[in-house]
């Protein structure tokens, strides 16, 4: 059975950075040009503020999935704290079935107990899951272009 909980940074970073690099070959552009190079002392530092959040997905131990956002009150809406997911991963074997279901769904738990007004999930158009977003009735608020502009 899959587990879910909320993890602090030191304890779980060391297992997440090489799932980073199965899930950067996956969804990446511009890999070419453009590596993989987490700034883990940012991260750290995150933490360390109190607004990096990591959930995690286990089954019998085994790190299958992750949700990294950064919650604090919003620029336009100080009296709001927004959750802005940095990443979010589920293994490939772990698929289809209701993990990444479940876990947002304890996610959206935690945050809400927790005083976040609202839970923002971005994603890949190429590797879409809007399906799910809308069963948990999530809305399509957002449209983000981006352009590799260096040499």
């Amino acid at each position: 059975m899959t587990q879910f909980a909320e993890e602090m940074y030191d304890e779980v970073i060391d297992e997440i950075a090489p799932l980073f690099e199965q899930h950067w070959e996956e969804i990446a552009l511009n890999k070419d040009k453009i590596k993989l190079s987490p700034d883990l002392s940012k991260y750290k530092a995150l933490n360390d503020l109190g607004i990096l959040r990591i959930f995690t997905a286990r089954n019998e131990g085994l790190l299958v999935g992750y949700f990294v956002v950064i919650a604090q009150p919003h620029l336009h809406y100080q009296e709001h704290t927004f959750a802005m997911n940095d990443i979010i991963y589920i293994h490939p074997d772990y698929r289809g079935s209701t993990v990444a279901y479940r876990m947002i769904k304890y996610v959206e738990k935690v945050l809400k107990k927790d005083g976040v007004s609202v839970l923002m999930i971005n994603m890949k158009v190429f590797a879409p899951f809007d399906n799910l977003l809308e069963k948990l009735q999530f809305t399509n608020t957002e449209r983000v272009h981006s352009k590799y502009i260096g040499d």
